[in-house]
């Protein structure tokens, strides 16, 4: 799609409190990883709570938010006419295929209405766009944590009224497959993998030939607890604490997502903290880091048996993918599936996003059209 050698890229990622930016340059002419993309500018501008909280609705925050980007970049001196694509990170709209999406106006509805829910990420694809066309230049998204490419059998609940829902950490399971499988001399689309993404929310996702054919819904509903998430919870206890009137549907919400996993057991979210407190000598923390990886193996072992025992690889990724105790945790439950299991600590989102769309320029994958 391009005959230049160096593409310039600008990244939005915006978070609760906070908006990650970074500009980019993409090689154009290496099959080097390391050298394809190089970070000319980023920074993580955090956001006053306070003022956040004036705002009724996420998308309120879009004008003013996309203000404090153009001010930081105009700051740092980076000139944004020499940005040649923009890509934000793609919010709740509705279940697509994973890929790289132009951002249209049926985009921007579903992102300003919340199709799937109000979440800060909404705001990528609305600054992204409002900058692009202020550049004269195209926007994107890519892999927003609505991607389903789930089979029919695994969305079956148990339950008509109920469907399993495909929410989970679509960027970076999907960067570190493709990662993993340059490395391998091998393409994606040929291999059987299970992707571990170990942050706030935990996911464990069955990559068969290229599509997460299951995987649990990570932000509200399923799979291991993490460190401020319930994950699955006895369904008949939980009816009967939501009609105890003793607490609200927002007092439950947030038990499941905020308040729920180390936050509850632990009274922190802070997985390096837990660390800390198990080397100190603190038994209950290592007891509940251990319930955890446990859980995990699980779900592990639970996607093995959706690629019928064909598993080339498991791949951990997520800040907690830097805990090596924790990581051997899991490990020691998980090694008859499979001996080739790879630790990609971290989570470069930014870097997921722009090398979307060195794929796309290099048509490697194509650029889809929301609809």
């Amino acid at each position: 799609m391009t005959q230049k050698e160096k593409v310039k890229v600008l990244a939005i990622n915006p978070g609760s409190t906070s908006t990650k930016v970074a500009v980019m340059e993409i090689n154009m002419n290496t099959s080097e990883e390391k050298e394809i993309i190089k970070s000319i500018f980023s920074i993580n501008i955090k956001h006053d709570t306070k003022k956040i909280d004036t705002f009724v609705h996420i998308t309120d925050q879009y004008q003013w938010r996309k203000q404090c980007v153009l001010d930081e970049l105009q700051l740092n001196h980076v000139n944004i006419s020499e940005i040649e694509y923009i890509i934000g990170r793609g919010g709740l709209i509705r279940n697509i295929p994973s890929g790289i999406y132009r951002i249209n106006d049926v985009m921007l509805e579903d992102l300003k209405t919340g199709y799937n829910g109000e979440h800060a990420s909404n705001l990528g694809g609305l600054i992204a766009d409002d900058i692009a066309k202020h550049c004269g230049v195209e926007a994107f998204i890519a892999d927003p944590v609505v991607v389903d490419e789930m089979e029919a059998i695994a969305k079956v609940s148990g339950h008509p009224l109920f469907d399993r829902k495909s929410i989970f950490h679509a960027l970076n399971q999907k960067a570190i497959a493709r990662t993993y499988a340059k490395q391998k001399e091998e393409k994606y689309e040929n291999l059987h993998l299970i992707v571990v993404h170990l942050g706030g929310g935990i996911s464990v996702g069955a990559h068969r030939k290229g599509l997460v054919v299951d995987v649990n819904q990570a932000l509200n509903g399923e799979g291991a607890f993490s460190p401020e998430r319930s994950g699955t919870l006895p369904v008949g206890d939980l009816i009967k604490l939501c009609f105890s009137g003793k607490y609200t549907e927002q007092e439950i919400n947030k038990m499941v997502v905020g308040k729920g996993g180390y936050v509850a057991y632990l009274g922190t979210n802070d997985a390096l903290e837990i660390e800390k407190r198990i080397e100190a000598g603190d038994i209950e923390a290592k007891f509940y880091s251990e319930a955890m990886a446990y859980q995990i193996a699980k779900e592990i072992g639970a996607a093995s048996t959706v690629l019928e025992g064909k598993v080339d690889a498991i791949l951990f990724t997520g800040g907690m993918a830097y805990d090596k105790r924790f990581i051997a945790t899991i490990e020691k439950r998980i090694r008859h599936i499979t001996s080739e299991i790879k630790l990609f600590p971290g989570e470069d989102e930014m870097r997921a996003l722009a090398f979307n769309i060195y794929l796309m320029l290099k048509g490697e994958i194509p650029c889809k059209e929301y609809r």
